[in-house]
C-alpha cells in the first residue's frame, strides 16, 4: 500500500465508531476483550478528569472496556489512592520482569503494563489530558473492530499551545514538527501520513505488541510506529481523528530532552538496519544552557534510552500469556 492511499483508506473520524453499542457486540462476536491502560507518575489532579469517564461510559453505560488500569511509576502523590477510589486497577512497573536490568520512564512502563494487562486488545491513555472523552478510547478501538487487517491505531489531534498567559489554537505538537517528522521523511518516508506520531493515545493487538521491541523513555513511540510498520507493513496502521487533546505544554528544555531520546531511537533502528554507522556510540548525556543572574552555565542530565526485548520472547511473559515467540522475535542488538 503506497503512503497517498494509505492516508485515504486508513484515516479515520471518531465520528464514525461514535455507535458504541455496535462495537460492543463487535468485540463480543469475536470473542475480544479490551484493556485501557493509564501510565502514571503523580497524577493525582489528572486522572479525576479520565478514569470515571471510561467507567460510567464504557464499561457501566456500554460494555466496550473489560479492564480499566494504571501502571504507576510510584508516584509520591495520592495517585495510587485515587485511582482504586475511582475503580482503576493499579499496578506498579518496577514489579514486573524484575530480572531484566534497570530502566525507567514511560517506555519502561508500557513495556511492563503488557504483564498484567489481561485485554486482546490494548489502549493506552496518557494521564494528564484535562478534556478527556470517551472517544478517545471508542475512536482508537473502532477500526481494530471493524477491520481485522488492522494492527495498531495512532490517535490525532489538534494541540492548543499555552505559553504563560499566551494561547494558540494549534502549535502543541512541537517536537513532532521540529524534529520526528524530519526523521520520518528522512527515512521512513511511507510513516509520513502520520499526523501525530508521537502521539501518547494509541492502541494495538496485545499478539502485535507482544513481538515487537519498546524502547523506554522518550522513544517508545516513534519506536513502536517503527517496528510495528517494519514487521507487519503500512496497511496494518491507521490513525482516527480525535479533534482535540489540551494538557500541560512541556517547557522548551523538556523538549531538547525528548528530541534527544527520539534521535537516539531513531538512529539505533538505522544501525541495525545497517543504514548508519558510527566510530563511537551516541553520547547520552544532554547538556543544557542556563542563564541565571547574569551568567550562562551548562547543565547536564543523563538521558539513555534502552531497547526492551519483544514479551514473546521472555520466559515470564510466555509462562503468564501462554504464547510462543515467533521466528523473528529476538532483538537485533
Amino acid at each position: 500500500m503506497k503512503p497517498a492511499e494509505w492516508f485515504r483508506k486508513r484515516t479515520y473520524h471518531y465520528s464514525g465508531f461514535s455507535d458504541v453499542e455496535e462495537l460492543v457486540g463487535l468485540k463480543q462476536k469475536q470473542g475480544l476483550t479490551i484493556s485501557v491502560c493509564l501510565p502514571t507518575m503523580n497524577e493525582a489532579d489528572t486522572i479525576p478528569n479520565i478514569l470515571p469517564v471510561i467507567r460510567r461510559s464504557l464499561m457501566e453505560r456500554h460494555q466496550l472496556v473489560d479492564q480499566l488500569a494504571i501502571i504507576d511509576s510510584r508516584s509520591t502523590d495520592d495517585t495510587v489512592r485515587v485511582a482504586r477510589e475511582l475503580g482503576a486497577e493499579v499496578f506498579f512497573d518496577d514489579e514486573y520482569l524484575t530480572d531484566q536490568p534497570p530502566a525507567y520512564g514511560k517506555g519502561e512502563a508500557l513495556w511492563k503494563s503488557l504483564v498484567p494487562l489481561t485485554g486482546d486488545i490494548i489502549v493506552w491513555v496518557d494521564s494528564d489530558i484535562k478534556n478527556f472523552s470517551a472517544r478517545f478510547i471508542y475512536g482508537l478501538v473502532g477500526p481494530l473492530l471493524k477491520n481485522p487487517g488492522i494492527g495498531y491505531v495512532k490517535g490525532y489531534y489538534r494541540r492548543p499551545l499555552f505559553l504563560g498567559e499566551m494561547k494558540r489554537e494549534t502549535g502543541g505538537g512541537r517536537v513532532t514538527e521540529i524534529c520526528a517528522r524530519p526523521l520520518i521523511n528522512m527515512f521512513y518516508p511511507d510513516l509520513a501520513g502520520l499526523i501525530q506520531p508521537l502521539s501518547g493515545e494509541y492502541a494495538g493487538r496485545r499478539r502485535i505488541l507482544e513481538s515487537v521491541p519498546f524502547f523506554t523513555g522518550y522513544g517508545v513511540e516513534i519506536g513502536l510506529d517503527i517496528d510495528i510498520y517494519r514487521k507487519y507493513g503500512l496497511s496494518s496502521i491507521a490513525q482516527t481523528d480525535l479533534m482535540r487533546r489540551v494538557h500541560h505544554n512541556q517547557s522548551t528544555e523538556a523538549l531538547g530532552h525528548m528530541s534527544f531520546g527520539i534521535m537516539q531511537a531513531v538512529f539505533t533502528r538505522l544501525h541495525d538496519e545497517g543504514r548508519m554507522d558510527t566510530r563511537e556510540a551516541p553520547g547520552t548525556f544532554y547538556n543544557s544552557i542556563y542563564y541565571k543572574q547574569g551568567e550562562y552555565g551548562l547543565k547536564a542530565k543523563k538521558i539513555k534510552v534502552v531497547e526492551r526485548p519483544p514479551l514473546e520472547s521472555l520466559e515470564e511473559y510466555r509462562r503468564i500469556h501462554g504464547v510462543e515467540p515467533t521466528s523473528d522475535s529476538g532483538t537485533k542488538r
